[in-house]
């Protein structure tokens, strides 16, 4: 082999480590960044709306609490009753996926309030919750006093709810009116968002702020 053909060959094998060696770099750069490129963006945490309401109330365990107790974590907020057979069913069921999207080790948690209290008693709220197989202790169905919980709802939270809605307005299916959106409340009692809990993409902004704060805390 000539001296010119020997240098391109040493060329060659040079060039070839090279490539080698940029391969091997973007498949470890790949691999470290990887894990980080697949967590969910976190934005700003949402602003701070209002103060979430006082309240004693007693869960579907038969124990009181109150929102004191709730201090120290996020928590979700939704207005139901178990008699209602249209929106509630359907909120249940967003409020279940939902647990679905956060971190396993989140600390979040839920809270449903009664618009039905008359009927809804503790009892009446560990039935329903045992029909939708809700095992999570940190999932609480709250019942009271019919004037209080509508205070909890109208001046505490800002939400509309009719208890005794006027003739034509209702449906037996449905005989109580109230809102359909989930309340964000951060770890020292601020409400931080509103959302619709029919529309599925508001799940996904919920998710999305809820990681923001726990981000941010």
């Amino acid at each position: 082999m000539s001296e010119k053909e020997g240098g391109a060959a040493l060329f060659r094998r040079r060039l070839l480590w090279g490539v080698l060696a940029a391969v091997m770099l973007a498949i470890a750069f790949t691999a470290v960044m990887a894990p980080r490129w697949a967590r969910p963006i976190v934005g700003e945490p949402p602003m701070i709306l209002g103060q979430a309401p006082e309240f004693s109330l007693v869960n579907r365990d038969g124990l009181t609490l109150t929102n004191a107790d709730l201090l120290g974590s996020p928590w979700v907020a939704d207005f139901i009753f178990t008699r209602c057979a249209i929106s509630c069913p359907r909120m249940t069921s967003r409020m279940v996926q939902l647990g679905k999207l956060w971190p396993a080790d989140s600390t979040t948690t839920r809270v449903s309030f009664s618009v039905d209290p008359e009927f809804d008693t503790q009892e009446v709220l560990q039935t329903y919750a045992e029909s939708w197989d809700i095992e999570d202790p940190r999932w609480f169905f709250l019942t009271g006093d019919r004037e209080v919980m509508k205070a909890i709802v109208m001046e505490g939270f800002k939400l509309a709810v009719e208890m005794n809605p006027p003739p034509g307005t209702a449906s037996p299916e449905e005989p109580i009116l109230h809102s359909t959106r989930f309340v964000l409340v951060d770890s020292e009692g601020a409400i931080r968002g509103y959302y619709d809990a029919i529309q599925g993409e508001e799940l996904e902004r919920l998710a999305g702020d809820l990681r923001a704060l726990e981000a941010g805390s």
